[in-house]
């Protein structure tokens, strides 16, 4: 029995990529501090990034203090508006690829305006120590367009990049800040496992939950329990009507596992005005 986890990332490349994962890069120690959990839960729940390739761990660990609610169960079917947000959104989610000499990474991200500005994860391009080059960005029509690290605020785990043909892909809605509720249901929206176009389904777990990202200070993050899973970094968490309410960054996974249903995901008024603020420094 122990508590939260200590950080760590599962390695992870798209499938057409021949390097083969790192496995220690998902070991991790479990933290003894803060509350337990229950004698039931099993061992090393850790909050973990999303997505990670050679040359980085990208992990993030719950606050000591918060305990460990579980996901509410998914109710039978799925409502009809989920669909119709899908359909808004999928134009305006890539596939985010970074490629280096000795592998590459791999995440969401989405079109943030009608620039070519688009929002992803930090630690999807620091995986790849990728600052100010070069990476890939392949739309759901399949189309690839080359873009460029505009900047990165990793305190946060938000960078912005920038395509020349903007034009090329849909610009998503912001969703009010004040606006988002616990039990309200939402789409996780990106590539994970590399399977890009995904949609997952559920709710808004809880709000303001304290996490730690990128080892840093503790930020409040939008917690769901729409599975997400590595690769899915960077990309939005909708709401019903295909707005943004976050930036999917990290799941909480028992030792060895992958989603169990618990996500964080940076909420949106944060990533605005970090994305904003990069954008303005170029």
């Amino acid at each position: 029995m122990s508590g939260l986890g200590t950080p760590r990332g599962p390695e992870f490349r798209s499938p057409d990529w021949s390097a083969a994962p790192d496995p220690a890069a998902a070991v991790a120690a479990p933290a003894a501090r803060g509350r337990r959990l229950p004698a039931a839960a099993l061992a090393a729940l850790a909050v973990v990034g999303l997505s990670a390739g050679t040359g980085g761990v990208a992990g993030y660990v719950a606050g000591r203090d918060e305990p460990v609610a579980t996901a509410a169960p998914s109710q039978g079917g799925v409502p009809s508006d989920l669909v119709g947000a899908a359909a808004r959104v999928l134009p305006g989610v890539v596939s985010v690829q970074v490629r280096t000499g000795q592998g590459g990474a791999s995440g969401s991200g989405f079109v943030f305006d009608d620039r070519g500005h688009i929002v992803t994860n930090n630690h999807v391009v620091a995986a790849g120590g990728v600052r100010g080059g070069a990476v890939t960005v392949v739309g759901s029509d399949g189309r690839r367009l080359t873009a460029e690290v505009v900047g990165t605020d990793p305190s946060n785990d938000i960078a912005v990049l920038r395509v020349d043909d903007g034009s090329a892909l849909d610009r998503l809605a912001l969703a009010d800040p004040n606006g988002t509720r616990v039990g309200e249901p939402v789409l996780a929206v990106g590539s994970p496992l590399g399977l890009s176009g995904t949609v997952t389904a559920g709710i808004v777990s809880a709000l303001d939950r304290p996490v730690r990202l990128g080892g840093s200070s503790r930020q409040t993050a939008v917690q769901t329990d729409a599975s997400i899973n590595p690769g899915n970094s960077g990309g939005p968490l909708v709401n019903a009507r295909g707005e943004v309410i976050g930036v999917n960054t990290a799941i909480a996974t028992l030792e060895g596992g992958g989603s169990i249903g618990i996500g964080f995901a940076v909420p949106i008024e944060r990533a605005r005005q970090v994305a904003d603020s990069l954008i303005a420094r170029g």
